[in-house]
């Protein structure tokens, strides 16, 4: 038996629960891995709060990300006693995942940790600074570089957009941060941010084709943020779109694709094929400064993560949340 959150479904029930789990409620894999530290990500807090259809198959151990120790393996790529990291792949959707003291996985879904970073780094890293990463690779394959003009980061005081703001300030980019929470101005800044805009600005129906302000973005918004992002965009500008906080419509027009030249890239970081991931935490090793973790990580025990799940749905966490598996 060991500790984890479990989601339980009934036709007239759904519940989230911190609980002493079974090892025959783990999903099959052929890696078995003592969890170090996990995270509390927005999928997850969909997942546990039951805002969102995330989980597919009941019971689940919700949790996106881990690292752990591998104790038992099949796999010919690990040894026991290596240390592995995992993003998304299903995990924590239709896969037992990272919320739990205790994991079985596909060897395939695995990378070694990078010898950058501790086990708690490379979560408070975890998803949001890999896909992040991922957002920056795409506007500097797409051509945006540093002496094209501003770029917009959405979402700004969470995850992503925390480590968005970091990674590009790093690169030598100027950087607008979009967020909720305007009073968090000093906490953008220290990140990188240039200048702060409210999301209001943004999130209702605007014109087709706006003023060119911004070389590129990255969005985790989505509905009509992303479509006004696109009407905003500089002749040639790109957009990387990660995310759906505010909707998965996309009320926009052709006319900036048309008359802008623009592109809208998307990022799945979900079924990301080994080599981008290794290549993103190659580069995350290069560019992340060690007080970074400081300021964007949040620790909390499991006994924490239910009622910081809700929290984190309200809009009342900043940066990431990191889950200590140990006790």
């Amino acid at each position: 038996m060991f500790k984890g959150i479990l989601i339980e479904k009934s036709e007239s029930n759904y519940e989230a629960r911190l609980t002493n789990i079974d090892e025959s409620i783990l999903s099959k894999g052929d890696v078995t891995v003592k969890v170090l530290y996990s995270t509390l990500n927005y999928k997850d807090a969909l997942a546990i709060t039951g805002k969102g259809p995330v989980i597919r198959n009941f019971p689940m151990i919700p949790g996106i990300d881990l690292v752990g120790v591998v104790e038992q393996t099949d796999s010919s790529k690990f040894n026991v006693g290596d240390v592995v990291l995992l993003n998304g792949f299903g995990v924590g959707e239709n896969h037992c995942g990272g919320l739990a003291q205790k994991a079985k996985l596909n060897s395939e879904w695995l990378i070694k940790l990078p010898d950058a970073f501790s086990a708690k780094q490379a979560m408070a890293i975890g998803t949001a600074g890999y896909t992040a990463m991922l957002c920056v690779i795409a506007l500097e394959k797409n051509g945006v570089t540093p002496d094209k003009g501003k770029i917009l980061v959405t979402g700004a005081n969470g995850g992503v957009g925390s480590f968005a703001i970091s990674l590009l300030s790093k690169l030598g980019y100027e950087i607008t941060a979009s967020t909720g929470r305007v009073e968090q101005s000093d906490y953008l800044k220290k990140l990188g941010a240039s200048d702060i805009i409210d999301r209001n600005t943004l999130n209702t129906a605007g014109r087709p084709l706006a003023k060119e302000q911004w070389a590129g973005a990255i969005d985790s918004i989505g509905s009509h943020t992303l479509a006004n992002i696109c009407a905003g965009l500089k002749y040639d500008g790109t957009v990387a779109a990660c995310g759906l906080a505010q909707g998965i419509d996309l009320p926009a027009s052709v006319a900036p694709f048309i008359l802008r030249g623009i592109t809208l890239t998307g990022i799945d970081s979900v079924m990301r094929p080994l080599d981008d991931r290794i290549e993103a935490w190659q580069r995350l090793a290069t560019l992340l400064e060690p007080a970074v973790f400081d300021d964007i990580c949040n620790e909390i025990s499991l006994d924490q993560v239910i009622e910081t799940a809700s929290d984190l749905i309200e809009g009342k966490v900043r940066g990431r949340v990191v889950v200590d598996l140990h006790n």
